[in-house]
């Protein structure tokens, strides 16, 4: 455990939270800063800071656990859209230290909006990052 780290305290049960589920890897709780009713956290117990600090076996076990957890959710809050959100590093918005996936529900009409600014490569640009990045990844 990180000492000064939120999540850490939530998962040792040193501070209070709305826990949904618990086993071996994941602690999952209601987010207490919601941007709906809803919003849920999925949490490694161990203190990982990002996604690249994750182990192999907690990566494998995330998305079936997220699944199960975005399908219970549905049948509760009978939204009809979901947005699996994740931040690694200050600037990409993670703001608590400590690796968490948001599931935040969504409904018609809600307001709510997620923005991206889109770019335009030219085909050179997108050719040579395809190659750098094949080259790695395989």
């Amino acid at each position: 455990m990180k000492n000064d780290c939120l999540f850490c305290s939530i998962v040792d049960g040193e501070m209070p939270s709305y826990k949904l589920y618990e086993d071996d890897f994941f602690y999952v709780m209601l987010d207490r800063f919601p941007k709906c009713l809803g919003h849920t956290l999925i949490l490694p117990k161990r203190h990982a800071m990002t996604v690249f600090d994750l182990t192999a076996e907690e990566c494998a076990r995330l998305m079936p656990l997220a699944q199960r957890v975005a399908t219970a959710m549905r049948e509760v809050l009978g939204y009809t859209g979901l947005n699996l959100l994740q931040n690694n590093g200050e600037t990409a918005g993670q703001e608590i230290m400590h690796f968490h996936l948001h599931l935040i529900p969504r409904f018609a009409g809600d307001n709510m909006v997620i923005r991206m600014k889109t770019e335009d490569p030219a085909p050179k640009d997108f050719e040579e990052m395809a190659e750098k990045l094949c080259r790695l990844i395989s």
